[in-house]
């Protein structure tokens, strides 16, 4: 699992002012200024608190303890898997903390992945796209890769958003909304860290409003 000790994330100096609701992370080339962005505004004007992690600005070798504050204070995770997700170590060491804190957490709290111009196969590790990034990994991080692994399996296994980047209009089905809500009535009854509907409206709205033209 993931240590700490250096590194710097575009909302860390934040993580200490209050629990965050959301933790949204993603690997920054790939969505940054389009789905990431409007998802993060949307979810903000919703009134929701909200964690916005950058791969791209993390320094040394290790989780910071800011950013670690920060995971540790979320309650939902929100993991962009993309194209080049898997590229990154510092997405990987990151999700295979979310996904241990997850399991310790007596269902208080929730992953909620959104597949992003990529098939639940590519993130099972069944297709060339995310293996090829693990080939690199497994020479540059042998003591790490295995955790990496089992944790994409496991998000694969949780229902979340699959959305195209040619498509021209984001759209949620009934049953995506589902899926939604589902994470957020888990979340509620656990009697720890409640959302109110805000965090539900701001999902919703997002996958009724989104606009992908530009990506």
């Amino acid at each position: 699992m993931p240590n700490s000790e250096a590194g710097t994330s575009s909302d860390a100096t934040q993580a200490f002012e209050g629990e965050y609701q959301v933790f949204l992370s993603f690997r920054g080339p790939d969505t940054r200024y389009n789905f990431t962005d409007f998802l993060y505004h949307n979810l903000i004007n919703a009134g929701v608190r909200v964690f916005r992690d950058e791969d791209e600005l993390q320094e040394g070798k290790v989780i910071g303890e800011n950013l670690l504050h920060a995971i540790n204070n979320s309650i939902l995770y929100i993991p962009i898997f993309s194209q080049n997700y898997a590229s990154s170590k510092w997405c990987l060491r990151e999700l295979a903390l979310r996904v241990d804190n997850v399991s310790k957490s007596d269902d208080k709290k929730s992953i909620f992945p959104i597949f992003l111009d990529v098939e639940p196969e590519d993130v099972k590790l069944k297709t060339p796209l995310y293996n090829t990034a693990f080939l690199d990994h497994e020479k540059n991080f042998p003591n790490e890769v295995e955790d990496w692994r089992k944790s994409l399996k496991e998000v694969d296994e949780i229902k979340g958003w699959n959305v195209q980047k040619n498509q021209s209009t984001g759209r949620v089905d009934s049953g995506r909304q589902a899926a939604v809500k589902d994470q957020l009535s888990q979340i509620e009854e656990s009697g720890e860290g409640k959302f109110d509907k805000k965090m539900a409206i701001g999902l919703i709205s997002y996958g009724n409003r989104c606009h992908l033209k530009n990506m």
